[in-house]
């Protein structure tokens, strides 16, 4: 009789073990997003600051969402075009040519901004 408790208590260790591992291995791993290299735009509280911002050619921006509501960050030429944006997600584009990119919330059209890029 002991024995089959032994082994009933050995067998259930076993199998909680297991379970305990599978969790283990398959908890997900959040993984820091890398520093923007380049100028950064915030989305906050319904506003890009800056609103304008000049930068050369080659020069990648990255837009931040730090509001609490889902933003995009859209081209008006539709030269670029976010995802939606969730709070603290980004969003980054190289300009390879001059030019002025105004750019709007696609989600509240109220919301606009302006790259300005000049000749390296």
């Amino acid at each position: 009789m002991s024995q089959r408790l032994f082994r009933a208590g050995a067998l259930s260790l076993a199998l909680s073990l297991v379970f305990l591992t599978d969790a283990v291995i398959a908890a997900p791993t959040l993984a820091a997003a890398p520093a923007p290299s380049g100028p950064t735009v915030k989305i906050d509280n319904f506003v890009f600051g800056p609103a304008a911002l000049t930068v050369t050619v080659g020069t990648t921006v990255t837009w931040i969402n730090q509001d609490d509501i889902p933003h995009t960050v859209v081209a008006n030429d539709k030269s670029f075009k976010s995802r939606v944006l969730d709070s603290d997600e980004r969003f980054a584009f190289t300009f390879t040519r001059p030019g002025e990119y105004a750019y709007f919330c696609s989600l509240h059209p109220h919301m606009v901004g302006k790259v300005i890029v000049r000749p390296a």
